[in-house]
């Protein structure tokens, strides 16, 4: 049994560094690593409003050049569903849990989640953006759940 926990740890990996937006200062890192068929993700964000929660999404694009975030265009949806909750069936492949900053601003998720992937295919995140926005995602509003500016932007790149 243990030789088939490291085989399924030796799957795939990428990762995003977080780089601020135009006039903000939040920035991280990203780890995104295949055990089966379910992505681990492992994220650590500093610059965060203190005590808030901040929607956390991965986008269609790779592409952070716009001052805005922009660039990277909508969340990653290859499925055509509706934004919705990470807990549930109907969702973006991009939608994420929030983070949730501490009295300092920062931010750590460890979470597993499934419709991506990191091995190739229409589900992969490699190659798409990674956005922390400045609100929480009510999980309804269509299509992003009003999560506000891009406070950072990443690109999800093969490690």
């Amino acid at each position: 049994m243990g030789c088939q926990s490291v085989r399924q740890a030796e799957g795939p990996r990428a990762s995003a560094q977080l780089q601020p937006t135009t006039g903000n200062s939040t920035t991280g890192n990203a780890t995104f690593s295949q055990v089966g068929d379910k992505v681990h993700v492992v994220a650590t964000v500093s610059g965060l409003n203190p005590g808030q929660e901040h929607a956390f999404h991965i986008h269609e694009a790779g592409d952070c050049s716009a001052l805005d975030g922009m660039s990277a265009k909508g969340h990653f949806n290859p499925y055509g569903k509706p934004h919705g909750n990470p807990a549930t069936a109907e969702r973006h492949a991009g939608d994420m849990p929030a983070l949730k900053a501490d009295a300092s601003g920062n931010a750590r998720l460890d979470t597993t989640l499934d419709v991506m992937s990191v091995k190739p295919g229409p589900a992969s995140v490699v190659g798409r953006g990674l956005i922390v926005h400045a609100s929480p995602d009510d999980y309804k509003t269509q299509p992003t759940g009003n999560a506000g500016a891009r406070l950072a932007c990443g690109v999800i790149n093969p490690v």
